[in-house]
């Protein structure tokens, strides 16, 4: 019977899911149906919740499975990969009937944060953030590390792709088995759980690269240790400044499909969840605005930085030029007097040396006083 039921599902291809359309074009067009989908190693999990609560089931350890045992007895299919290849996808965008483009960008990754749809299915796109320890940040430390989530979300599925390696979702899914009421409300639950996951990363995030700052600006606005110079801290200002701008380049885009999730009435959106997305929206605003001033206040700061390295360099010239200005008189002094001549005031004089000494000793006294008085020395 199951060969049979193999044979119907490769022959009539369209019956097996309400979204999936025979198209000759398509890049599933070939796809093998007997094959097992799931042989792709990249499957982390897999599961049917029903009435928000996991089915266990073996034949649910499959997206095929799940699928069938969706169709068959309701509920909804959430199955997550890491990392998976053009082929390790193929099978189960064929059998979710995925679009091309989208699966294209879920299994290359690297994309801007954003949220399309395609037929019946929202494609959603987050960048996780994850804050990298470091005892002392320095010119090369690197603050931030960054990785994607991709999440298709059906009417009865949700996959998740995952790249790199922060941004697990195991947690996440253990958290909401023990919430049945809450996956009960279906895939767009796992959605905002989801969202709401990726922004309480940036909040975390956000606290600890303020902290970073904090530092930075400490460092830089107390007097200089004795023998140390200004201007050493311009290579950590600059790099922690990059590590901000890779955090605003995923915060950033990402208001735009909150807002949609929120505020657009959407048929794959639970009205009860969207909701909660209000929230999500909310704290995500809120991370942005510290992102934005954290970017602002690392320009005050390489400023400020700037510019006490401008004024240790006056500092610098204006000692060495009064040095050269008490120097200059037992120069010229000793210069005229070198010139061997014959007449010459108090020449032959028995105390002319030494009075040339201390007038030369009076006049650079006097005018290393006026300069000290001044703050040149």
């Amino acid at each position: 019977m199951s060969m049979i039921r193999d044979l119907r599902a490769a022959v009539r291809p369209s019956l097996r899911h309400p979204l999936r359309k025979t198209d000759t074009a398509s890049p599933y067009a070939n796809y093998d149906a007997t094959r097992d989908p799931t042989a792709a190693t990249a499957v982390v999990d897999c599961a049917v919740y029903r009435d928000g609560r996991r089915v266990d089931d073996h034949a649910c350890l499959t997206p095929r499975g799940a699928m069938r045992q969706v169709r068959d007895s309701g509920g909804f299919a959430w199955i997550g990969l890491h990392e998976p290849t053009e082929s390790e996808f193929a099978g189960i965008a064929a059998e979710f009937g995925l679009h091309p483009l989208a699966v294209e960008d879920a299994v290359h990754a690297h994309q801007r944060p954003k949220l399309e749809r395609y037929d019946d299915t929202l494609f959603t796109v987050f960048k996780t953030i994850h804050y990298v320890e470091h005892a002392e940040l320095t010119a090369t430390s690197e603050v931030v590390e960054t990785g994607e989530v991709m999440c298709f979300t059906g009417p009865d599925f949700v996959i998740t792709v995952r790249h790199g390696g922060q941004g697990s979702l195991r947690n996440l899914r253990h958290r909401l088995q023990g919430e049945p009421e809450l996956l009960a409300k279906g895939p767009s639950a796992v959605l905002h759980a989801i969202a709401d996951h990726v922004v309480d990363g940036y909040i975390a995030v956000a606290d600890a690269v303020e902290l970073d700052i904090d530092q930075i600006e400490i460092d830089v606005f107390s007097p200089p240790a004795k023998g140390s110079t200004r201007g050493t801290d311009t290579g950590r200002i600059y790099q922690l400044k990059r590590e901000v701008l890779e955090f605003k380049r995923a915060v950033t885009p990402l208001l735009r499909p909150m807002q949609l999730l929120s505020e657009r009435p959407m048929r794959l959106v639970d009205p009860d969840i969207q909701k909660y997305f209000r929230d999500v929206a909310d704290h995500l605003a809120r991370v942005q605005e510290q992102v934005v001033g954290f970017d602002e206040l690392l320009n005050s700061i390489l400023q400020a930085n700037l510019a006490q390295a401008t004024v240790a360099q006056n500092e610098d010239m204006r000692k060495i030029t009064s040095w050269a200005a008490i120097v200059a008189v037992p120069t010229a002094v000793c210069g005229v007097y070198g010139m061997n001549f014959d007449h010459m005031p108090e020449l032959h004089w028995k105390y002319g040396y030494p009075m040339v000494l201390v007038g030369i000793a009076a006049i650079c006294f006097t005018i290393h006083r006026t300069l000290k008085r001044n703050g040149w020395l």
